[in-house]
C-alpha cells in the first residue's frame, strides 16, 4: 500500500512538472504574440491618423480579403 502511494505521488509530481513546462511555453508564446500584435496596432494607428481615403480603403479591403482567406482555409 505504501509503495502504491509513493508511486502515485511520483506520478502526480511528474504530471505537475509537465503541465508547468507547458504553461511556461504557452506564456512565452503569448508574450511573443503580444509583441507582434502591438506592432500591428501601431501600424493601424498610423494608418487611421492619416486622412488619406485611399489608404483607408486599402486597409479595409486588405482586412476583408484576409478575413475571407482565413475563413475559407479553416472551413
Amino acid at each position: 500500500m505504501k509503495l502504491y502511494i509513493q508511486q502515485l505521488s511520483g506520478d502526480i509530481h511528474e504530471e505537475v512538472d509537465t503541465h508547468n513546462r507547458m504553461l511556461d511555453r504557452m506564456g512565452n508564446d503569448m508574450d511573443s504574440s503580444r509583441g507582434v500584435l502591438s506592432g500591428t496596432m501601431d501600424k493601424f494607428k498610423m494608418v487611421f491618423e492619416t486622412k488619406s481615403s485611399q489608404r483607408m480603403f486599402t486597409l479595409v479591403a486588405s482586412f476583408v480579403v484576409l478575413f475571407l482567406v482565413v475563413y475559407y482555409l479553416t472551413r
